[in-house]
């Protein structure tokens, strides 16, 4: 039987193996999914293919930096206890470093670490410790020069929250102030021209919506917008924000006060749109007793 790239991806999505791992099962059992499936446990990953329907929503992020490049990465777990796990700790620091090296989040994948596969290291890992692990994110800045922050970290380099920040000037204490406003403050993009004309669009109408309930005729509801979208790009460019550090400054102004330009930055936060699976202790026994 033909073994389809969509046979291989099922099976890699069901059980968390490699893709040459599933390819061979698939091969080894003709085809037949649930004796792939039962192939891989027997090859020592039954653990890895047991947990992966667990949704994976905790972890780290870790960020590294060489000269005008840095990346963020974020790895999950199941639990936030195996965050804390220096095994798994030391692993996410040596994908960050791999990351360095990598174009995207695939080529990160399929990229050697230690002799295997960055995919085949954490699937390893995953039938250690015992719990679904995923490479899920990946984002690279450069720059004229790359500062990182990580908000609650574990460990040197990771934590909940990682923020690249790339500049051009030598200010880097200013740019890592930068940093920690963009892990607060959460910035939808950089300024008016980098924000995404949908978004922006959608944000119009709710305000007309909004204003037209006042009942004011629509000449006076244009000028009410023209203030109302100020001050939208205000909250959520980060540019036009007000500097956590100080408040009386945008981040633009106080960037020119320190004599660099802010040129792009990056934020990943653990778990950022992933519906956790909110299951009460009770009904969870019940389950694993039914």
């Amino acid at each position: 039987m033909a073994i389809t790239a969509a046979m291989v991806k099922e099976l890699r999505d069901s059980t968390g193996a490699g893709m040459m791992d599933a390819k061979k099962a698939l091969t080894e059992s003709n085809g037949d999914m649930d004796a792939a499936v039962d192939w891989l446990r027997t090859k020592g990953l039954a653990k890895a293919a047991k947990k992966s329907g667990r949704t994976a929503a905790e972890g780290l992020v870790a960020v590294a930096v060489d000269g005008g490049k840095g990346v963020a990465v974020e790895v999950n777990s199941e639990t936030d206890f195996v965050a804390k796990n220096a095994d798994f700790q030391k692993m996410v620091a040596g994908i960050a470093q791999v990351a360095l090296g990598a174009a995207d989040l695939d080529a990160l994948k399929a990229a050697d670490m230690g002799g295997k596969s960055v995919e085949q290291t954490v699937t390893d890992a995953v039938a250690v410790i015992g719990e679904n692990m995923s490479v899920r994110r990946m984002v690279t800045l450069s720059g004229g020069k790359v500062v990182s922050y990580v908000h609650n970290a574990a460990a040197p380099g990771m934590g909940s929250i990682g923020v690249l920040v790339a500049i051009n000037g030598d200010n880097e204490d200013f740019a890592r102030q930068v940093a920690m406003h963009v892990a607060a403050a959460n910035p939808a993009s950089l300024s008016e021209a980098d924000l995404d004309p949908a978004v922006v669009e959608k944000e119009k109408h709710i305000q007309m919506d909004i204003a037209r309930e006042s009942g004011k005729p629509e000449a006076v509801i244009e000028k009410m917008i023209v203030g109302r979208m100020k001050k939208y790009m205000a909250e959520v460019t980060l540019l036009n924000q007000q500097f956590v550090v100080n408040p009386d400054l945008t981040v633009a102004e106080a960037a020119k006060e320190a004599g660099v330009e802010i040129t792009g930055y990056a934020r990943l936060e653990v778990g950022e749109g992933i519906d956790k699976v909110a299951e009460d202790f009770a009904a969870e026994v019940a389950k694993m007793h039914g």
